[in-house]
């Protein structure tokens, strides 16, 4: 496995202009930074990625302890499947090194401020030829919940993700629509998971927006993308032959979010201390302890 982060890769050359990043995700909601973790990074998260997924494997329904959540669900065609891993950072030092890399930290000072807490941090897998994983079009404001804990999201939250493999129209890249984030909260994704369900295009009619708009979000390992939580984004089924990974980190300015784990103060790395922080799961506290879930 290579080390992470390697010493040898010049990731500073690799950020973009700060006023250019500004500019273009205040447009568009969005932006791709290419080629921030080099080649030898990018192959030790991929074989994190792939220990974490046999372990999901190995536990044969979906698995809680604290904020660790292995989700598993079931394909049609290559049977039980790992969706993804919430807070794999309890599980694994390497994961965890990765979301307080200080790439992280220059990218998102400009954008809202040095002091920030974290309160997503998962890997999703779309292993090639699985027909039912997807993504519905919707907006990561409908998971900031309670609304009272999570203020000012346009300005204070910025969800990032690292490309582990290829992300192309055949196994089923991002799509966004450029600018949708200056709507506000449309509403999409209805009362049910977005996991369980594919994009439609009456659901983008029906919030005013032109599925013609719809653009790919390509990406190459290790490159980065960042995006608000009022962009409209979906993706589809991964019918490549290859896996599409992501390894998604979201990041909020501190003073206003009552929730999550500290990321970085004054732009410098915070370790996770000894016990988790109440983020999304509402029974941390009463029910902690290692226990499955029902599928």
């Amino acid at each position: 496995m290579s080390d992470f982060p390697d010493p040898s890769y010049p990731w500073q050359a690799h950020l973009p202009a700060l006023p250019a990043l500004r500019e273009s995700y205040a447009r568009d909601g969005y932006a791709v930074v290419r080629g921030l973790f080099g080649p030898g990074e990018v192959a030790a998260m991929a074989d994190r990625f792939d220990a974490l997924y046999q372990e999901g494997l190995r536990l044969g329904r979906s698995f809680r302890h604290g904020n660790l959540l292995f989700r598993l669900g079931q394909d049609p065609l290559l049977g039980k499947i790992l969706r993804m891993v919430q807070w794999p950072s309890w599980r694994d030092a390497l994961l965890d090194a990765v979301r307080l890399d200080p790439r992280f930290a220059a990218l998102l000072a400009p954008l809202i401020g040095p002091d920030l807490k974290q309160i997503i941090n998962q890997m999703h897998w779309k292993p090639p030829g699985a027909t039912k994983v997807e993504f519905a079009y919707h907006q990561d404001s409908r998971f900031r919940r309670p609304a009272s804990a999570f203020r000012d999201l346009a300005q204070s939250y910025v969800q990032t993700g690292i490309a582990i493999d290829p992300h192309t129209k055949a196994s089923g890249a991002m799509k966004v629509i450029p600018g949708s984030h200056m709507h506000g909260d449309l509403g999409l994704g209805g009362d049910g998971p977005i996991l369980q369900q594919s994009m439609q295009d009456d659901a983008l009619h029906a919030a005013g927006l032109d599925p013609a708009t719809v653009v790919d979000l390509l990406l190459e390992p290790g490159d980065v993308a960042l995006w608000s939580p009022y962009l409209v984004h979906g993706s589809g089924a991964n019918v490549s032959g290859q896996d599409r990974r992501l390894y998604i980190n979201g990041y909020v300015t501190a003073r206003n979010c009552d929730r999550g784990e500290w990321a970085f103060r004054a732009g410098r790395a915070v370790p996770l201390g000894p016990h988790p922080s109440l983020v999304h799961y509402e029974a941390l506290h009463e029910k902690p302890e290692p226990h499955f879930l029902e599928d």
